[in-house]
């Protein structure tokens, strides 16, 4: 295995940080997961201008151009010998003196991360996975911007352990409201009365990519859609409901807190997009 670090790709046992590095000390720093179909990488730019924007927030400057990062990614690919894969890219703010001053790092750290890519199971789709709803509470905009995609994943990591405890795919977490906001690593869409909702950004939550590919699709396809408020009860009185990001695409829920989600299996409306998704896969893809 072959990974980029800095300026040259190393193998994997030499691929090391400093231990001074802020993205080790603090979770200072961003980063984006991606997946590669058939050798060609969804929603590519897409990507990479949510990376620059997250970096530009916090004030890092990416070491490298755009379209630098963009053949690296490919880079890593070929270098792997990899068609279907995972992908990461991580940018810290880099190495420096132990404070948290950011003046004291001198230039970032660029980690492109390729593996084959493992699918989940075929019974996710066709039965639906079990989530729960956190009593970790979403860590506030104020506090943190969500659309912000950084390494302080902490919030998430907690509400992952309750998931994991409970034996649950997914944990959502809630505002300070009590309105639902997203997943640990994904966006949450309900079904009412054959009306698409998912939670709006002002809520709270990073706005996922393939949430926005999801939404135009339902356009597409004649379903109602909107970005709107949910509460718990929302989500457990569906008629469907369902998880997107890169790796999941649109992955059905028939469980909430060990309620039936409808009839308990996946709905109509999940199943269409899912299929939607699929068949226009390629409108997603980079160019090879």
């Amino acid at each position: 295995m072959w990974v980029y670090l800095n300026d040259r790709f190393v193998p994997k046992e030499e691929a090391v940080v400093s231990v001074f590095d802020r993205g080790f000390l603090y979770g200072d720093g961003v980063f984006e997961t991606l997946r590669a179909y058939r050798g060609r990488i969804f929603q590519l730019t897409e990507h990479l201008a949510r990376l620059e924007r997250s970096a530009s927030e916090l004030g890092i400057a990416l070491p490298v151009t755009r379209e630098r990062l963009a053949d690296l990614v490919r880079e890593s690919l070929t270098r792997n010998q990899l068609q279907e894969a995972y992908l990461r890219i991580t940018v810290s703010r880099g190495p420096g003196e132990i404070g948290l001053d950011p003046a004291l790092c001198k230039s970032p750290t660029l980690v492109v991360i390729a593996k084959p890519f493992e699918p989940y199971p075929a019974s996710f789709y066709t039965d639906g996975v079990s989530v729960i709803i956190a009593q970790t509470r979403r860590t506030p905009p104020e506090a943190l911007p969500p659309h912000i995609k950084s390494l302080n994943f902490l919030n998430n990591v907690l509400a992952k352990m309750e998931a994991k405890a409970a034996g649950s795919h997914e944990a959502l977490l809630l505002n300070h409201q009590g309105e639902v906001t997203e997943g640990t690593t994904s966006n949450v869409f309900v079904v009412q009365g054959k009306r698409l909702c998912t939670p709006a950004v002002e809520c709270g939550l990073l706005a996922g990519i393939t949430r926005g590919i999801v939404l135009q699709l339902a356009r597409e396809a004649g379903i109602p859609a909107a970005e709107t408020r949910l509460t718990a009860s929302d989500l457990t009185g569906a008629e469907e409901c369902f998880l997107t990001n890169t790796t999941q695409e649109v992955l059905p829920v028939t469980q909430v807190d060990g309620r039936r989600i409808g009839d308990g299996r996946p709905g109509e409306i999940t199943r269409l997009l899912h299929a939607s998704f699929r068949a226009g896969l390629d409108r997603f893809l980079d160019d090879l």
